[in-house]
């Protein structure tokens, strides 16, 4: 691991401390007023090519009292866009269903399959698609076969044909206007409801504020990783605000409460790390329609049990994680990190496809390689399904493309982002598949020497006196932080005071900067216990955050613990 200290700047920023206009000029932040993070600054609606259509397929659903089915996805991007959409739909006294294929009978986006399954199902004059849609070709057209209008909303990367769709609202189709394609899928169907409310006030009709509704708008941005711009900022910004007043879904404090976290207190990196995964293990181990009906929930008794029932499927996702992680480094386990090919590619028949994302993500973390993880499709057939993974500077998404390319008939369905991806392909062909896989990854990294060799950028070293809960509040003030807006990560030297082993797997540490100061509390997660507790270590180097570690009412800075690594014995 190598530590990169980013750009030094002197200039301060009015209203802001020394060490804060650093840490926000290094983020890009150059004027105070871009720290507003006020609704009232959010980008128009009017940007987003295909809205006119869009809304003018909205006006005809409302006004001839046709039926709505809303498609969503299977992930908490997917759920919060859903229940979004379905509320606000049911508000203004639009008949709506929604319907989310099944992860392991229908797969991804809406396919002519899952057509076929609503047509037979439900009844209705229009499909609205939520975060998925973009390279439904063939969907789209079974629809429209059957005298169904389709408007999608997206914001997935296009592939070379779009869907010949009534409406399509993305921010990354070609000509776009939208200065932001960072916007999540809920993010894309708050932006057409809330410009549709705006029309239906511009005409005397019903309408309700959407401001209501950013609290799902917050989780699904952060869920998805989405880039925090300043846009998303506003965005989640506002969400958060609502879950702290508490004036937010049922089904987010029931969430909260299961998961024993204080509204009051919650932060970007909880909706990532604590209300995400129990959304998302709805998707992954069962059926997303306990994860919508959680967020779609009245009441905070149905919520609550629901967020129960999504609990424990978080529960059983992190046993199964855990397994395939433990056999899938097995796989490796012959490998150190100068062996591991530069990309990795594995599949077992026995995986389990809704964890294989997840698995991707831990490998790739740990050997810092693009990581694709296949599991065999449930259908019965000789499809496996991969999920793809990736580091700074592999276009995951452009890469199987790429393979695809020089291939043909290698790969049946892929999509995705630059960092995650997904993709089909039959089980015979997974050899063939993983090799181009490393082949193409080994001439990207020739051609860039550093591409495989990770680095951790910081916010450089701190001041003795800098160590304060006042520094934590004010970080905090500036958020949130998250994708493509990283919460200030330090570098620093540290003697070692005292260290000891927590639950067997945790390190706490005891240090005091070299130029002296306070003793400070610090936690390393996870430490290797080949290292440590080592008594004779005297000095470490650490990459650290600072965080308001609050106990029993007592609040004590601590030292979050990214990177460490010993300098001097006893």
């Amino acid at each position: 691991m190598q530590a990169e200290q980013l750009t030094q700047s002197t200039d301060q920023l009015a209203g802001c401390s020394p060490i804060l206009s650093r840490i926000l000029r290094r983020r890009g932040i150059t004027q105070p007023q871009e720290l507003d993070l006020r609704l009232t600054h959010l980008l128009p609606a009017q940007q987003l090519s295909g809205l006119e259509q869009a809304l003018d397929l909205l006006d005809e659903v409302a006004s001839q009292r046709q039926r709505v089915l809303v498609i969503g996805d299977f992930d908490c991007d997917g759920a919060t866009s859903t229940a979004l959409v379905v509320q606000v739909l049911r508000q203004v006294g639009v008949s709506v269903h929604y319907l989310v294929p099944d992860r392991f009978r229908f797969g991804y986006g809406l396919t002519p399959e899952l057509v076929n399954h609503a047509l037979a199902h439900f009844e209705f004059e229009l499909i609205l698609t939520v975060d998925n849609g973009i390279s439904s070709v063939d969907g789209v057209k079974q629809a429209q076969a059957h005298g169904k209008k389709v408007l999608i909303t997206d914001h997935h990367l296009t592939s070379r044909q779009l869907p010949s769709a009534d409406a399509i609202i993305n921010p990354n189709q070609p000509g776009c206007q939208f200065e932001s394609k960072a916007l999540a899928g809920v993010g894309v169907a708050f932006y057409l409801m809330a410009a549709w409310m705006s029309r239906r006030r511009s005409q005397g009709l019903s309408a309700i504020n959407m401001t209501q509704y950013l609290d799902l708008v917050a989780l699904g941005t952060v869920a998805d990783v989405a880039k925090l711009d300043r846009n998303n900022r506003i965005l989640v910004q506002a969400g958060l605000l609502r879950i702290r007043r508490r004036q937010c879904a049922p089904g987010i404090l029931a969430l909260l409460e299961v998961a024993r976290r204080a509204p009051e207190q919650i932060t970007a990196m909880d909706l990532g790390f604590i209300l995400g995964p129990r959304i998302n293990a709805a998707g992954r181990m069962a059926h997303m329609h306990t994860g919508i009906e959680c967020l779609l929930a009245a009441d905070q008794a149905q919520a609550l049990a629901l967020a129960s029932a999504l609990n424990e499927l978080n529960a059983q996702r992190r046993q199964t994680e855990k397994q395939m992680q433990q056999e899938a480094m097995q796989l490796l386990e012959t490998m150190d990190l100068n062996q591991v090919p530069e990309a990795i590619a594995l599949y077992r028949p026995d995986w389990h496809q809704g964890v294989i994302g997840i698995v991707a993500g831990r490998l790739k973390e740990r050997f810092y390689r693009p990581t694709i993880v296949f599991a065999p499709a449930t259908d019965g057939s000789d499809i496996i399904k991969g999920s793809a993974r990736s580091i700074p500077g592999v276009h995951i998404r452009d890469a199987i493309e790429s393979i695809a390319d020089q291939h043909p008939g290698l790969i049946t369905h892929f999509g995705g982002h630059a960092m995650a991806a997904g993709l089909s392909l039959p089980e015979a062909h997974f050899s063939k598949f993983a090799n181009a896989f490393e082949q193409l990854i080994q001439q990207q990294a020739y051609q860039q020497p550093s591409l495989l060799h990770p680095q951790m950028e910081t916010d450089g070293p701190l001041p003795a006196e800098a160590f304060s809960l006042q520094l934590v509040e004010e970080i905090a003030q500036a958020g949130p932080w998250g994708q493509g807006f990283p919460e200030p990560c330090f570098e620093d030297e540290f003697e070692v005071l005292e260290q000891r082993l927590l639950q067997e797997q945790h390190l706490r540490l005891t240090l005091r900067h070299p130029s002296g100061g306070m003793w400070l509390q610090a936690i390393a997660f996870n430490i290797d216990q080949a290292v440590w507790p080592d008594p004779t270590i005297k000095r470490v180097k650490a990459i650290y955050q600072l965080q308001d570690n609050r106990y029993q009412g007592e609040s004590r800075l601590q030292l979050l613990i990214q990177h460490l690594e010993p300098l001097g014995v006893a």
